[in-house]
């Protein structure tokens, strides 16, 4: 008798046909991913966190923010906090006092940076006080499709990221580091550029960052690239893509499938005094992707836009 591929109707409720989408993210059909003989061990998953509203601030956290916590937004109500980098860039920490962090900085041990992290909160939120996660495991056996942090976070949650000057919340108030964790800790110290998160409507995920020569506007963008460079592209033909005067594009980097303009800033400013330039900036990036659903790029549009294009690199 000839093998036959099940229908729709004779699969479980719930289940994954072979050539629907695989739930892990991946992009492939289940067949040639996560429903192939011993799973998917190496898919690449090239925007992690899509479909969070939080995707912005984890992909700043994971690549540029010094010293940052946020309170992840767990379905299950549990408390778990988001670290961007935690001592020895551990993957979880369960402090000595009982509290659980999770760091983005980290070593990842697979191609989906979502499992990964999923992974560490599940281990964190059984871990004992002091314990830590170096990194993330291999999957167990028996994971069909593994969790993934969109199966564990509210989805329309934004973070509420808190940035430090310094990481001495690395450990409980009135304990002293020591060993590996006070060399750790002084070596971060030390590395940290001074950072600060905007808080205009409509600049959500920008930080301003001083590396030192000059200051620097990150704006995480969710909008998909071709769309987002375009409307980029709109502005720069009309001489409006500048913050004020005192900035200049400076270009843009892919990280986690999202693309992250730059903007090149007065040093002599206050981070705060760029709230406001951000947030007309973003009204006017706002209008520009509006008005390309009905107007395509112009000539002098397109050759602005391959002028911006070249001015990318990206993240890995």
């Amino acid at each position: 008798m000839s093998k036959r591929t099940a229908t729709p109707s004779q699969r479980a409720e719930g289940a994954v046909g072979p050539r629907q989408p695989c739930p892990c993210g991946s992009g492939k059909r289940y067949k040639a991913c996560h429903g192939k003989a011993g799973g998917a061990t190496d898919v690449i998953v090239t925007r992690p966190f899509e479909g969070l509203a939080a995707e912005g601030d984890l992909v700043a956290l994971r690549e540029f923010v010094p010293s940052a916590t946020a309170k992840l937004p767990l379905r299950s109500g549990e408390e778990v906090t988001v670290a961007s980098v935690l001592p020895m860039a551990a993957a979880a920490v369960r402090r000595t006092d009982g509290r659980a962090f999770i760091g983005l900085q980290v070593q990842t041990r697979s191609g989906d940076l979502s499992r990964d992290v999923a992974r560490a909160i599940e281990w964190v939120l059984q871990a004992e006080p002091g314990q830590s996660l170096p990194v993330v495991g291999p999957e167990p056996a028996q994971a069909e499709v593994p969790t993934r942090l969109q199966d564990l976070l509210d989805p329309a949650a934004e973070l509420d990221v808190q940035l430090h000057e310094d990481f001495s919340w690395w450990l409980p108030e009135g304990t002293e580091a020591t060993g590996e964790v006070a060399l750790s800790l002084e070596r971060a110290n030390a590395a940290i550029m001074p950072t600060e998160r905007l808080t205009a409507e409509g600049a959500r995920s920008a930080y301003w960052v001083d590396p030192g020569e000059k200051a620097h506007l990150r704006w995480v963008r969710p909008e998909p690239e071709e769309q987002l460079l375009a409307a980029l592209a709109r502005l720069s033909a009309r001489g409006e893509l500048a913050l004020d005067e005192d900035s200049r594009f400076a270009g843009s980097f892919r990280a986690h499938g999202v693309l992250v303009p730059v903007w090149d800033l007065d040093r002599d400013k206050h981070p705060r005094e760029w709230n406001e330039p951000a947030a007309a900036l973003g009204r006017r990036l706002a209008e520009a992707l509006e008005s390309l659903a009905d107007t395509p790029l112009d000539a002098t549009e397109r050759r602005s836009r391959d002028g911006l294009r070249g001015r990318q690199v990206t993240l890995r």
